[in-house]
């Protein structure tokens, strides 16, 4: 499968000269995603950003991918930005929740992807990978965007699988991820493990009855996702 996806990346950039920009959060999917478009294009040929909101206590993990690959990194602090935004928008007497405060940061981000590839002549790789995406573990317009996107037909498991066979070290393909929120992983956060998660999209096997209902609401509940903009035909 890596082969393919390799491939698969040097014919998305057959025709042009652009180079590859990814968000490097130090978790398993950008650095998976970066090392695929090293191999399919050169380290010369991607960029990676590091885009901390205000203190991110793994940033050294990033720094130590972007070195790993040999690839040029951009550190674009957040902080100051969203947190001049929320204040203009309390101004104006927006009340913020916690969806809001969840999701800006990352359409921030990936704003500061395209900015990056626009003046770079770049093309913005997405990391979202098929398990995440099911049960909606992902911004729109934010973390969910991109040009092109190597990993998200592929579940967890998968990805993993391919980090390995790319020979990335094991602390990087076995990162624990981290929501950067709330300051538990992601599976706490979820409720359930990504491995029962990938059983049950590959196998339809869910063993525990209520873990099962709470991927099929959260499925359910992020459809809109998943699901082109819906548009009026006249």
């Amino acid at each position: 499968m890596t082969s393919l996806i390799i491939q698969w990346i040097e014919n998305y950039f057959k025709d042009t000269d652009s180079i590859a920009v990814i968000g490097i959060s130090g978790g398993k999917d950008s650095t998976i995603a970066a090392a695929l478009c090293v191999k399919a294009l050169g380290a010369e040929r991607v960029i990676g950003v590091l885009m901390p909101q205000g203190v991110q206590d793994d940033i050294d993990v990033s720094h130590a991918v972007c070195e790993h690959l040999g690839i040029r990194k951009i550190e674009i602090n957040i902080g100051d930005t969203v947190d001049s935004l929320y204040s203009k928008l309390r101004d104006s007497g927006v009340e913020l929740n916690s969806i809001a405060t969840s999701n800006t940061p990352a359409r921030v981000r990936m704003t500061t992807l395209y900015a990056i590839a626009a003046s770079m002549n770049g093309r913005v790789v997405n990391t979202c990978n098929a398990s995440e995406t099911f049960v909606g573990w992902g911004t729109k317009y934010g973390d969910m965007a991109g040009d092109f996107s190597p990993l998200s037909n592929l579940t967890v498991t998968e990805v993993k699988a391919v980090g390995l066979e790319l020979g990335l070290p094991t602390g990087f393909v076995n990162k624990i991820p981290i929501d950067g929120l709330c300051g538990k992983t992601d599976e706490e956060s979820l409720g359930f493990s990504y491995e029962v998660l990938d059983k049950y999209i590959c196998e339809g096997v869910c063993e525990d009855e209520q873990t099962l209902q709470r991927i099929k609401n959260l499925h359910k509940l992020s459809e809109h996702k998943r699901n082109p903009m819906p548009a009026f035909n006249k």
